[in-house]
């Protein structure tokens, strides 16, 4: 099933660090996603909490010693947000990532716009455009990232998303200790009624490795050569 319109071309030209362009609808991100979340005939998935120093104990090499933090967890998250291209390749198609709108309030926390080409969830091998409005909550290490069906470009001119799947809602938080830092993940799916098919896409065969972002942000942003090891078992 392919999705209906894919307008990247409008939302184009990359973005500006500090831009503002008036507030993304006055939209509680935070707020939109427990509604939906506790919406009975919405799919909600949420994924266990990874303990990423467990993990890479048990299932990595490095070439030096590596003791992942929150801090740089929350940094990840943070660069994610604003890149998904760069830090989840396997779902959004690299280059076609841009934000916008992009604004900062008093206590640190931003919101911003972003569209970017993703895999649709149940047919990979097809594409189409995702429209999200973006809010990072740093006093609570949280990103929440709420699903649009239509949005105004960078120039003003409409984007509208495709409807290959349902609309989505994603949630991305660091937990834990400073030194003992666990990635969260929770997604909902705006749908008439619990779809199984959707919850297990979701379900991994083996949960023995850090997600995908983790291991390109530890190669990527702090330069250490990161091995799997065989698993046991």
């Amino acid at each position: 099933m392919m999705m209906r319109r894919e307008e990247t071309g409008e939302a184009e030209g990359g973005s500006v660090p500090g831009e503002a362009a008036g507030p993304v609808g006055q939209l509680k991100h935070e707020e939109a996603f427990e509604r939906a979340w506790t919406e009975p005939g919405n799919t909600r998935i949420e994924l266990p909490p990874v303990d990423i120093n467990t993990t890479l104990a048990r299932s990595y090499r490095t070439n030096e010693p590596l003791r992942f933090t929150r801090t740089m967890l929350w940094d990840m998250e943070v660069k994610k947000a604003f890149r998904p291209d760069l830090y989840i390749p396997s779902v959004v198609t690299q280059g076609s990532s841009h934000y916008w709108n992009r604004q900062k309030s008093a206590d640190g926390a931003e919101s911003f716009v972003r569209c970017s080409r993703q895999r649709l969830w149940l047919e990979p091998s097809e594409q189409g455009l995702v429209l999200e409005q973006v809010y990072l909550n740093p006093a609570r290490q949280r990103v929440t990232f709420i699903g649009a069906a239509a949005l105004p470009g960078r120039d003003g001119k409409p984007l509208r998303a495709g409807d290959g799947q349902p609309l989505f809602h994603v949630e991305h938080s660091a937990g834990g200790s400073e030194l003992r830092p666990l990635n969260l993940w929770r997604i909902v799916y705006l749908t008439d009624g619990p779809r199984q098919e959707l919850i297990e896409r979701f379900v991994p065969a083996k949960d023995v490795w850090l997600r995908e972002f983790v291991e390109i942000y530890i190669r990527r942003d702090l330069k250490i050569e990161l091995t799997r090891r065989e698993p046991h078992g």
